[in-house]
């Protein structure tokens, strides 16, 4: 196999000049100081090397041979800062005993797409840190081949030594690594067969986990630069509202209190990025010297809001949704053949409405971030998961070039898609800006869950039609959200029926929504699934038999042009689930569900088995089949796909914000619900699909289809359909 990489090579060469054979990137804080010592809780085996040597921007090699390797990517738990870098040390041949990993900072120089979002950080990067890792070792060839004067071909590595076989000689990495920085990348470079992996592939832990483990500080919050006031923010108290005034004399003279000012995150005549979302610019800011104090002046502050509220409560959005899908026709997204005609030929109709909530994201870490803004440059380190776009609104806001603006990336504790919105990072920049000092803003956990950026609230219809055999015939989606339709027009079942059609339907709102893990596919995928479930009992067909009747159609007489899925690859998960949960086996007392989602280039499929002790139904295990191509670390994809799937039960089950004339009636955990540890899956088991194919996305599509396996399971149990999440608020759950 072989890959042009022209475009690489010219980066190769700039960095490896810039280098000077021996400095580091400035990112890595081990290398860039000469006093350093290889910290023994990243590392706890290796020495420090008396030299670097920069072979490119992901890569230094140290003359003992040990490599450090830097992950571009934000790390918000879905484990790419390991996984990223085990596929540069597999390129590269090198010893992963030896390999330190160091976070990089937003550097578009040298990295590409620096983004945590749409599960896509492995997908995008695979073939682009193949190339860089084995352009390096190829440099290591070249500098070996001339010091033991024998050609490149005659060499081959392993674990970080470079062999001759002939003269039975060898030199490990750190011994040609300064020679091999003056040497030019090929044009072209051969990659490994997948065959060949020594490293991907291969459960491999994190590596932070140690430092995590003994509370090391990795996280935003952890950030602790000398001279740094804390800052907090006050928000209006409901949407739509705005600032009025505000009495700061009160808490000005209050212990500990430095300043207190008012910030808009969106300056006139700015021009706002996809990522600026927030409701409330207008923000009172409170900087002092510790958060306690900070927070007692935030409760004590007297301010006055304006302007009119959003007036629709939680009921009202639903009412809202309900109306306009009964009564409005909506934008055609999709038309296959003739809909209103199979319709009204079929022998059967099912048409059901599914609705969610609005959601929080939550994560544990509260929103954070560190800022220091003097007149001509800013350096602010944090939990992001859109650098690059951050950098942009920085610029225009601080009026600071892109060039003179840092951007540091932190561990985060946890993003969901909340941390793809930056607002909260322009705040901290502004505040320090505007008080003329560091600042750390933190949020308190009110600020966070009554801020906004929620998953949006839905609502969807379904209309099936069947013929005389149980044959679908027909089939319509009208979707609704607030503020956009859940709707993917050209996913399953589009072209598996002859009619079928799409509309979609927009409410406006002033509640500011975002992505939330697995955007629009966590809830449509529910309502899909639930649904072909109820289909398939009224064609009375075996749920999963019904599903692959379609899949079979879609492979051999495919209706349409632009559907989005491979049907055999969708076929081939739910039949490997159905032989790992041994389907169709009867146990007494144990009630299943299945289902099976497509979303982020992979592909999922689920059996949940529940079961009712007393009054509460318990979910007992949970056969997950997943088709993701190459596992780059089974072990750190094994525990995105159990977390997708213990927090996609929790959400269908308990999970809801609602809102009175405007305002968040949810304001912590004790009345926002989550999933707590006994109510989690008693075992999880997952089966992977070996392909071979490139690696597409995991961190997500475990997510979308368990709420259905759930409600379909919970059908079988208690004899009832659940269209209303969260499943658990519905009066009488097992009535």
């Amino acid at each position: 196999m072989t890959n042009d990489i022209n475009h690489k090579r010219r980066s190769f060469i700039k960095v490896s000049a810039a280098a000077g054979g021996g400095m580091m990137l400035g990112f890595n804080f081990i290398a860039c100081k000469e006093e350093s010592k290889i910290p023994d809780f990243i590392a706890p085996n290796l020495s420090e090397p008396s030299e670097w040597t920069t072979l490119n921007g992901f890569l230094s090699i140290g003359d003992n041979g040990v490599v450090t390797i830097m992950s571009p990517n934000p790390e918000i738990g879905q484990n790419v800062k390991t996984s990223m870098p085990m596929i540069v040390a597999e390129e590269l041949d090198a010893d992963w005993n030896q390999v330190i990993v160091e976070q990089a900072g937003l550097d578009t120089e040298n990295f590409e797409r620096q983004i945590a979002g749409g599960s896509q950080s492995i997908r995008h990067g695979w073939k682009n840190l193949r190339k860089t890792g084995a352009t390096a070792r190829n440099l290591l060839l070249q500098a070996a081949a001339a010091k033991l004067d024998v050609t490149i071909e005659e060499l081959t590595t392993s674990k970080g030594i470079i062999y001759h076989e002939a003269s039975d000689k060898s030199l490990g990495y750190g011994e040609v690594a300064s020679l091999a920085a003056d040497y030019t990348a090929p044009e072209e470079i051969k990659l490994k067969d997948p065959k060949d992996f020594a490293i991907i592939g291969h459960d491999t832990r994190n590596v932070d986990g140690f430092s995590i483990v003994q509370g090391k500080p990795l996280y935003g919050l952890d950030v602790n630069m000398p001279g740094t006031k804390i800052a907090m923010i006050v928000h209006p108290p409901a949407f739509g509202m705005k600032l009025k005034s505000m009495d700061d004399g009160s808490i000005k003279s209050m212990s500990g209190i430095t300043d207190v000012v008012k910030i808009n995150v969106e300056p006139e005549g700015w021009n706002p990025q996809w990522s600026d979302v927030n409701a409330y610019p207008e923000l009172v800011a409170i900087v002092g010297n510790s958060t306690w104090e900070v927070m007692k002046a935030k409760k004590a502050i007297k301010i006055d809001w304006e302007g009119e509220t959003a007036l629709e409560n939680s009921v009202d959005h639903e009412a809202t949704m309900t109306k306009l899908l009964a009564e409005q026709d909506g934008e055609l997204a999709r038309k296959d053949g003739d809909p209103d005609k199979a319709f009204a030929d079929a022998d059967k109709v099912v048409e059901k409405t599914y609705t969610a909530p609005f959601l929080a994201h939550n994560t544990m870490e509260p929103m954070n971030f560190y800022a220091n803004v003097t007149a001509d440059k800013a350096e602010l380190i944090g939990p992001i998961q859109t650098p690059m776009f951050l950098e942009g609104t920085l610029e225009g806001v601080l009026g600071i070039p892109k060039e003179n603006i840092s951007i540091m990336m932190t561990r985060m504790g946890g993003g969901f898609g909340r941390r793809l919105y930056g607002h909260f990072a322009t705040e901290a920049a502004l505040i320090s800006q505007a008080v003329q000092k560091p600042v750390k803003l933190v949020y308190t956990r009110e600020d966070d869950m009554t801020q906004g950026t929620y998953r949006p609230a839905y609502k969807v219809t379904y209309k099936a039609g069947l013929d005389k055999d149980g044959n679908l015939l027909a089939f319509g989606i009208k979707g609704s959200g607030i503020p956009g339709s859940p709707v993917f027009e050209n996913r399953f079942p589009a072209g598996a029926v002859d009619h079928y059609q799409v509309q979609n339907i927009q409410v406006e709102t002033n509640i500011s929504t975002g992505a939330w893990r697995a955007p629009r596919s966590n809830f449509i995928a529910t309502a899909e699934q639930s649904f072909l479930d109820e289909v398939a009992e009224a064609a009375g067909k075996d749920p999963i038999d019904f599903r692959l009747s379609l899949f079979d159609k879609a492979i051999k007489e495919p209706v349409g042009k632009d559907n989005d899925y491979d049907a055999e690859r969708y076929a081939g998960v739910l039949k490997l689930v159905k032989e790992k949960a041994n389907w169709g086996s009867e146990t007494s007392g144990v009630y299943r569900g299945v289902s099976a989602y497509y979303c982020h280039n992979s592909y999922v499929a689920q059996v949940l088995d529940v079961e009712i002790s007393g009054d509460v139904p318990k979910v007992k295990r949970v056969y997950c089949a997943v088709d993701c191509g190459i596992v780059v670390n089974p072990m750190a994809a094994k525990n995105q796909i159990e977390g997708g799937i213990v927090d996609g039960i929790g959400h269908a089950m308990y999970s809801a914000m609602t809102f009175k004339d405007g305002a968040p009636e949810q304001s912590n955990f004790h009345n926002y619900r989550l999933i707590r540890q006994a109510e989690a899956p008693e075992s999880i088991e997952v089966f992977f699909v070996d392909n071979g194919i490139d690696p597409t996305g995991l961190g997500e599509p475990s997510l979308p289809p368990i709420g259905a396996a759930l409600a379909n399971a919970l059908y079988q149990a208690v004899g009832k359909r659940f269209y209303q999440q969260p499943f658990g608020n519905e009066n009488d759950l097992l009535g």
